[in-house]
């Protein structure tokens, strides 16, 4: 904690919203000076010193670099990363939100919360000491390094706290499976527009190295749609609906690919739900590691969308 108010001043970083948890951590950060890389090497060697030091211990304390996604800053975007941040100490085992639930979740197949395990979830959310999200309901008062006003802002009119307050706990008793897909997956979140202008802006910023080519996937779906009407030799609007016809799920195979985009997403640009586009987005998986011609359709689809033949 004291690092972070360090970081805050050293770097002119602004801290939106964070969780500390057991092994990792989560920041929500706004950097006029676009230093984040720099902000964050100083805080994970600092802090990784300071816990060798304690523990009498040697070695890199993080597994890798930090994961970075970047989200946009007007609208409702970085609201929903900052209730994703706060959910973060209620998504455990303990409380039936692990990895395997979530993964029922998204397939439309969960298990029914009652009372109690509704009432575990809040008391955890709550009385998490290691997040700022009671600054954010009004529990605590926010430390000065902490920015909570635009956030709390972006909430319906009235007490802030209450509305922010509100808006997270109705979500501990329905997972939000596709927030929690966008910001695990996504290299962006935010509007197509930004999404496109964020990809443009790093593509022309560096060349093309390991780091750089999955912005060269941030593809714009309707792209997608175009490759396989192309590949048809069909309008969309003839075959999207067809039974057993296989053009749509591709789109949606290849749109998980290279647009960086949500399963609800992806299912709102072609009208499914977003379990529709994931059990989409999974048979077409299949069907390509089994179907030769459709494999060779895929092929031919990636190949439009780089511009060949």
């Amino acid at each position: 904690m004291e690092l972070l108010e360090k970081m805050v001043e050293r770097y002119n970083v602004r801290l939106h919203a964070y969780a500390l948890m057991e092994n990792h951590y989560h920041l929500l950060i706004e950097t006029p000076e676009a230093n984040a890389s720099r902000a964050l090497h100083w805080l994970n060697t600092g802090y990784g010193a300071w816990f060798n030091r304690r523990h009498q211990r040697a070695g890199a304390l993080f597994q890798s670099r930090y994961k970075s996604v970047l989200v946009e800053g007007e609208g409702e975007w970085a609201l929903a990363c900052s209730v994703y941040i706060h959910l973060n100490p209620v998504r455990i085992q303990a409380l039936g939100l692990d990895k395997a639930v979530r993964a029922q979740e998204r397939a439309g197949i969960g298990p029914e919360v009652g009372e109690e395990l509704l009432r575990a979830r809040l008391e955890r959310l709550r009385g998490y000491a290691w997040s700022s999200y009671r600054a954010y309901a009004g529990v605590v008062t926010a430390p000065e390094w902490l920015t909570c006003g635009t956030l709390l802002a972006r909430t319906v009119s009235g007490q802030p706290h209450h509305a922010y307050q509100k808006h997270v706990e109705e979500r501990l008793g329905v997972f939000e499976a596709e927030d929690d897909e966008m910001f695990l997956t996504a290299l962006v979140v935010g509007s197509p527009g930004f999404k496109a202008q964020a990809g443009e802006r790093r593509m022309r910023a560096a060349p093309a190295t390991g780091s750089t080519l999955p912005w060269r996937r941030l593809t714009p779906f309707t792209e997608v749609m175009r490759g396989v009407e192309e590949l048809k030799g069909e309008a969309w609007a003839s075959f999207a609906n067809r039974h057993g016809d296989w053009g749509r799920d591709l789109a949606l195979y290849m749109g998980r690919l290279r647009c960086g985009l949500t399963m609800k997403e992806l299912g709102d640009a072609v009208g499914v739900s977003s379990a529709a586009a994931g059990q989409s987005v999974s048979r077409m998986g299949r069907k390509l590691s089994a179907t030769p011609g459709l494999r060779e359709h895929f092929s031919a689809l990636g190949r439009i969308l780089e511009g060949g033949v």
